[in-house]
């Protein structure tokens, strides 16, 4: 019911908007197609995805399509590749639509968005297509930015455990300029999240605040979470604070975090980790769940073309069973055409609760250089992983172990065409190098139209951890052939 009130509320939308707006045309619009053969003897092989969008623009108006075709779309994580091909797999339609008109200081948009308020921590709906990941709502938002900032929303999101069901997310955000050097916001937001047979409700409520000065920039923002499922009770609680500063030469600055049980079932915000490698306290639980940290980091110009950053970071849960510090320098040093990065990064992980403990760091470089009409960037990493593990075997005992996981990339810019090398591999000690795990790859690129971009990536990809927004998934790993072909107009 809310999916069908919110189509035909869009299409109305299209069709009076343009009434009042100039008749200048303007039409834009990309195409993207992909095929992907994956060598893999117990799932599918043969994937092909197409996307076509387009958009309308006059003066003031926009309108846009976008037509979707998996046949079938290909995943990125193991969870979602298919062992063979069914009906239910099939994905085809127009998918994605919008409009929206501006005129001077006001705005209204209704259809499928991206948004936020403040940083993302009370509320963003966004889209990452190199995760595939894709939280962005459909629903209508009016904005005015002149004297102040304020923006509404209405808006729906698919429930991820009931198909054709919407979850529905409204609110308001509002900034306002006090004196020249500070603003003051505030949101809030309601949520109406599907579980079981019944919507819950939760409302949030945040509060933010800027000061600029010319030796100081701090921010800080804060919220509260009230299930009201729950008579009288707030069950969560955010804040996260920053600063920066400098003089001469240096730079420097900080954060801190406090997320108590303020993890969206819905994933519609973004909180920030406060750590230089975007990591989570545990791969197995969301940063907003409980989680408390902070971050101190610098950045020295030492003399011309050299540059000295430092970061660290620290974060636990309430009670101190988990612990993760992460930590980066890095140095940079530009010589004429040539760039050089050098650095260190460690990240360390412990959960006495489940008696867990992983350490990942390594070197790695940077290399920019011409050579000749080629432009080359080489770069490379050597990652050594020790972690703590439950033998297979009885008597069952705790054992440390490690593995390295080296890796070395090559780019060439070859006038039109660019040229990706890497190779990968796994060591469990220096004296099994040669029957470790390799997966070399080449990827290239090469405008064959001028606004049509072919890119062909043959070889393998070791999958592994990845995290975003607080969250960690895993990609599948890849072995085989992907042709994608991408057209502007």
């Amino acid at each position: 019911m809310h999916r069908q009130k919110l189509t035909f509320l869009i299409l109305l939308l299209a069709l009076f908007l343009p009434l009042a707006a100039q008749n200048t045309l303007q039409l834009n619009g990309t195409n993207e197609a992909g095929l992907t053969y994956r060598t893999a003897p117990d799932s599918l092989n043969t994937y092909f995805y197409n996307s076509f969008a387009f958009g309308l623009d006059y003066k003031g108006f926009s309108f846009g399509m976008k037509f979707n075709a998996g046949l079938p779309y290909y995943p990125l994580e193991q969870s979602g590749l298919l062992d063979e091909l069914s009906p239910e797999s099939l994905e085809m339609g127009w998918q994605e639509l919008y409009a929206a008109y501006s005129r001077g200081a006001y705005s209204i948009h209704g259809g499928i968005m991206e948004e936020s308020f403040g940083s993302g921590i009370v509320f963003r709906s966004y889209e990452n297509p190199e995760m595939d990941l894709d939280y962005r709502v459909t629903g209508f938002r009016f904005a005015y930015d002149d004297l102040f900032r304020l923006k509404t929303l209405y808006s729906g999101y698919p429930n991820p455990d009931a198909p054709g069901k919407l979850d529905l997310a409204y609110g308001a955000d509002l900034e306002v300029p006090v004196l020249n050097f500070m603003t003051l916001g505030t949101s809030f937001v309601g949520m109406q999240t599907l579980l079981g047979n019944s919507y819950r409700q939760d409302d949030v409520l945040g509060a933010r605040a800027r000061l600029m000065l010319y030796f100081l920039d701090f921010s800080a923002e804060t919220a509260i979470r009230d299930d009201k499922n729950k008579d009288g009770t707030i069950n969560g609680k955010a804040l996260y604070l920053t600063a920066s500063s400098g003089f001469g030469p240096v730079q420097f600055g900080g954060a801190y975090k406090l997320y108590d049980n303020f993890e969206y079932r819905n994933r519609l915000q973004d909180l920030p980790l406060a750590n230089h490698h975007n990591e989570t306290l545990a791969d197995s639980q969301g940063s907003g769940r409980d989680e408390i940290g902070f971050q101190a980091w610098t950045n020295i110009a030492l003399w011309r073309g050299m540059n000295l950053e430092l970061d660290y970071a620290e974060a636990w849960d309430s009670a101190r069973e988990k612990r993760m510090n992460d930590a980066y320098a890095g140095l940079e040093l530009e010589l004429g055409p040539t760039n050089t990065i050098i650095s260190y990064n460690q990240v360390e992980k412990i959960d006495d609760s489940a008696n867990q403990w992983q350490k990942e760091s390594y070197p790695a470089f940077t290399v920019s250089f011409p050579a000749r009409k080629v432009g080359m960037v080489i770069s490379g990493e050597f990652k050594t992983v020790e972690k703590t593990v439950l033998t297979a075997h009885e008597p069952h005992n705790y054992v440390d172990i490690l593995h390295y996981e080296p890796r070395l990339q090559a780019d060439l810019s070859i006038q039109k065409l660019n040229v990706s090398l890497a190779l990968q591999s796994w060591w469990n000690d220096f004296s099994s190098i040669g029957s470790s795990h390799f997966w070399p790859g080449v990827e290239i690129k090469y405008p064959i139209l001028q606004d049509t971009d072919l890119l062909l990536f043959a070889g393998r990809e070791a999958g592994g951890k990845v995290c975003r927004n607080g969250v960690c998934r895993y990609v599948a790993p890849f072995s085989g052939l992907r042709l994608e072909l991408y057209t502007r107009f």
